[in-house]
């Protein structure tokens, strides 16, 4: 009777010890983590507009045309995708002449917190500056020597190397459509390397010549207010803010690019339509205002200049003395408005700012009515028309990345013109880069 009582005490307590543990499984197996969200980024809908004294406005006409300008508007620019869209070319079918590009962006995925890549990364150390220097003086060639480029093209690219698709592809074909004989150095890490250079090797092969190298900011900024600045962001000193600090630091590269060696920068979704030779410290306006007829902002996409213009100076010195990491063109487009508008009338300086037409010929928010197609005859006769004013008064158009980077390009519309008359491989790409 004892062992019969001892072994269903043993059974009630391993019952006892069964019920426990599947108590405690069930609870884990029911436990739900829920994510925290990341601090997003300043959306356009937030951005202030900036105070610029409105003062020596005046603009220098290309062409009568420049006068049908629009309302004024304030524009931001994002050359950082959200979500990094797959980016191909297609051939269209009805024009076998013609190399289009889509954007075709990846599902939505939540926001993740910005991670902090470390500066030095960013800012490649002092260490490099006579490997830079010797780089961009052997590939851009002195003025006496037969090597020498026509023209000094710049772009940067603060992205990676899958993301340089299509679009920035054709930016650097229209630059060589209009200017054969000129050089092109897109300042770049990621594209610095045997994997950017298989990118860029079919302009090489047509004799074109483009290379990639990676920037040195000490070496740029060296004498200049901006080198203490760096020093400071490098030593902590300096709050990023939220916006992209790689836009930021492109914003800076730009101006010592145009400072130390001179030429002509472009970003790297602005589409070259005739030769810039006839033009020499030029500035574009992006927007003017409708009653004065004077230039209201200006942008710094498009930027032509000599070495050592001082108002390239007075670009370097306000970056290093007003950067604002949190406010969205305030490091850039609101940057150039402001210096302009001071230092216009005075002596010493000597630039031109162009009209809208002449690089931003179509607002950012109605940059898509230059890839649809004709819907309608009323809509066809709009499209010829608005084709022939860009054919006769714009030198390039910048296509606002942001707003248009995920839009086909239809058959009939602007934009197929424009790519069909100004592409050098035109039917030669693959599908899909």
């Amino acid at each position: 009777m004892d062992g019969v009582i001892k072994r269903r005490s043993l059974c009630a307590i391993g019952s006892c010890f069964l019920l426990f543990l599947l108590a405690y499984n069930s609870s884990t197996v029911f436990y739900v983590q829920v994510p925290v969200p990341g601090n997003s980024s300043p959306e356009i809908s937030s951005f202030l507009t900036e105070n610029v004294a409105r003062k020596s406005r005046k603009l220098v006409s290309l062409s009568t045309s420049a006068k049908r300008s629009s309302s004024v508007i304030y524009v931001v620019k994002e050359e950082t995708p959200l979500v990094k869209p797959n980016t191909h070319l297609i051939i269209s079918r009805k024009n076998p002449n013609l190399v289009g590009f889509t954007y075709n962006s990846l599902a939505y995925q939540p926001r993740r917190r910005r991670k902090k890549k470390p500066l030095v990364k960013v800012l490649p150390s002092g260490d490099r500056i006579n490997v830079f220097s010797m780089r961009m003086k052997e590939f851009l060639g002195s003025k006496s020597s037969n090597s020498s480029c026509k023209f000094r093209f710049f772009m940067t690219w603060i992205s990676s190397i899958e993301s340089f698709g299509g679009r920035e592809l054709f930016a650097v074909e229209s630059l060589f459509k209009a200017h054969p004989n000129g050089c092109l150095v897109i300042l770049s890490t990621s594209m610095d390397s045997p994997r950017g250079m298989q990118v860029l090797n079919p302009f090489l092969e047509k004799g074109l010549r483009v290379t990639a190298i990676s920037p040195d900011f000490m070496y740029l900024f060296k004498n200049t207010i901006a080198q203490a600045w760096i020093d400071n962001l490098m030593k902590g000193n300096i709050d990023p803010g939220e916006v992209s600090l790689g836009q930021n630091l492109s914003n800076l590269l730009r101006l010592g690019l145009l400072y130390k060696f001179g030429g002509i920068y472009l970003d790297t979704d602005v589409i070259v339509l005739k030769s810039f030779g006839k033009l020499r410290n030029v500035i574009g306006a992006q927007t003017i205002d409708v009653e004065t007829r004077n230039w209201s902002r200006l942008n710094n996409a498009v930027m032509i200049f000599d070495k050592r213009h001082p108002l390239l100076y007075k670009f370097i010195e306000e970056f290093a003395l007003t950067f604002d990491g949190n406010k969205w063109g305030h490091n850039g487009p609101y940057l150039v408005s402001r210096v302009v508008s001071r230092v216009s009338g005075r002596d010493g300086y000597n630039f031109t700012v162009l009209p809208p037409m002449a690089f931003y010929p179509v607002d950012w928010n109605r940059i898509g009515s230059l890839f649809l197609g004709p819907r309608n005859e009323t809509q066809s006769k709009w499209l010829l028309l608005k084709l022939q004013q860009i054919q006769s008064g714009s030198l390039a158009v910048h296509l606002w990345n942001k707003q248009s980077r995920e839009l086909e390009v239809e058959e009939g519309s602007i934009i197929q013109h424009i790519m069909s008359d100004c592409c050098v491989f035109c039917n030669s790409y693959s599908s899909k880069l």
